[in-house]
């Protein structure tokens, strides 16, 4: 896996350490068996996906969804996997020289796939892993806004679901854009077209949770954070926002990720 320099790697591998640390695990069923996409949005969309660093890629790892269309993956036969979806926007291909590019969360491969790379923040993030280790079959997922917010999101299992404790829906459906601190804000003409984390915007250690700040104890909302919190209260705002925003469930058939959900 290619994270670059955007966090996305280590956001993976945070999302692993915290599941370990903070929930008791229980038994589970069989891992989903795909991965549904709907773009709620009044735009056009190109998703990217990207597997984690022990995890096989999707067959498909980047591709144009329009403004109301559905589309589908499969998920690996082999039922654990990890990894990241999200949505790109203002994408165009330079008549001159060929490369695909987008202007939020592109992926920098020149290309629609994005081959085993992460997005540029800011990015809105549905971060998943099936049949996590050590959890007995139990898939964990979240909505990341750690990496910054560009459209809002939605992550909810189905099929397979009846009667098991957790398998509610991860959700940004609230538009952090409209109320993007004006230093954090990413414009296209006077437009807010994606809002920066305070990591990306400054990368203090203090923001990123990272150096004298890197455990939950040492790093703990902001100001900035909280601004996120409010707009969408069951996503990561920051590093250590577990406690309201990671999500579990076992035996889902499908999971259904949702771009600009109805709130």
């Amino acid at each position: 896996m290619d994270a670059g320099s955007n966090g996305t790697g280590t956001r993976l591998s945070l999302l692993v350490l915290h599941l370990t640390i903070l929930f008791l695990l229980g038994g589970g069923a069989e891992a989903a068996t795909s991965f549904s996409f709907t773009n709620a949005c009044a735009h056009p969309v190109w998703v990217g996906a990207l597997n984690g660093a022990t995890s096989p890629p999707l067959s498909h790892t980047g591709f144009y969804l329009a403004s109301g269309a559905t589309s589908s993956l499969a998920a690996p036969s082999s039922g654990a996997w990890s990894g990241n979806f999200w949505a790109r926007t203002g994408c165009a291909t330079d008549a001159s020289t060929g490369r695909f590019s987008c202007a939020t969360a592109d992926c920098g491969s020149g290309d629609v796939a994005c081959n085993g790379r992460g997005p540029a923040p800011p990015v809105t993030l549905a971060e998943i892993t099936l049949a996590a280790p050590g959890s007995g079959g139990l898939d964990f997922y979240d909505v990341s806004l750690v990496d910054g917010f560009n459209v809002p999101l939605r992550i909810a299992p189905s099929g397979n679901t009846s009667g098991n404790n957790g398998c509610s829906a991860a959700a940004c459906a609230g538009d952090v854009n409209a109320v993007c601190p004006s230093d954090l804000r990413v414009l296209s003409g006077s437009a807010v077209v994606a809002c920066k984390s305070a990591c990306n915007a400054y990368g203090s250690a203090r923001y990123c949770c990272s150096g004298d700040y890197g455990t939950p104890a040492a790093c703990g909302p902001t100001n900035y954070s909280q601004v996120f919190k409010a707009a969408c209260p069951t996503a990561y705002s920051y590093a250590y926002d577990d406690a309201s925003s990671t999500f579990t469930c076992s035996g889902a058939a499908v999971y259904d990720v949702t771009f600009c959900p109805a709130n």
